[in-house]
């Protein structure tokens, strides 16, 4: 079928899969995601920049509002910076947990953290995903859509070799735009990443149910 276009447009036809090989895909791709953990003890082991380059090529795969690609990953291995950065993660944090929120501190009670966050300085990497809001003086659009979904592109590609992250969002995050020198970009997360330590521990979580997840509407309500 031919059809009119203004601008480009290439062919677009990947291989077509028979169904049960499909699903088979798509079982071993949720029991490899299903292993995935949040970690918080990193051994300081090194991790090649590639690690972090390839990560980052997954996380450009992601779609995005008009395809504008609204981040920019921001990777530093240096300890002093590393440092800095703690230490003002930690200010932050320590303003937060000594404020007054009841159902926010239950809510985190489970997985015991308080406003310590050594992680920073032992994970050989931190990676600061940051949010255009503008581009060449032109606004983005769905920008915060955009730039979490390749935020989780960028996580399932650092579990894929083997490594570990934490999806770290101290309140505010401004310090990140002032130390790594990003004015007009948004802090969105900071990613230490590494190999989980030898005695790392994880909470003993479980995720929500497929049938919590999912529902399925046969027709108009």
């Amino acid at each position: 079928m031919t059809r009119p276009h203004r601008h480009p447009f290439v062919p677009y036809t990947p291989p077509r899969l028979p169904i049960d090989e499909g699903l088979d895909c798509g079982r071993a791709f949720h029991q490899h995601l299903d292993k995935r953990r949040s970690v918080r003890w990193f051994s300081p082991d090194p991790v090649p920049k590639e690690a972090i380059e390839l990560a980052v090529r997954a996380a450009n795969t992601a779609p995005s509002g008009a395809h504008q690609q609204p981040w920019r990953f921001v990777a530093t291995q240096d300890p002093e910076l590393k440092r800095r950065i703690r230490e003002a993660a930690e200010e932050e944090e320590r303003r937060f947990y000594d404020r007054e929120i009841p159902e926010w501190h239950a809510a985190l009670a489970r997985l015991e953290t308080d406003a310590t966050k050594e992680f920073l300085e032992i994970a050989p990497w931190l990676v600061v995903a940051f949010a255009q809001k503008h581009q060449n003086g032109q606004k983005t659009y769905y920008t915060n859509e955009s730039v979490g979904i390749a935020c989780g592109f960028f996580i399932a590609a650092l579990h894929s070799m083997g490594l570990a992250t934490l999806t770290h969002t101290p309140n505010p995050m401004t310090f990140l735009t002032d130390l790594l020198g990003r004015p007009g970009e948004r802090p969105y997360i900071l990613f230490p990443v590494g190999y989980p330590a030898d005695d790392c521990e994880v909470p003993d979580l479980h995720r929500k149910p497929l049938d919590e997840a999912l529902t399925f509407v046969d027709g108009l309500a």
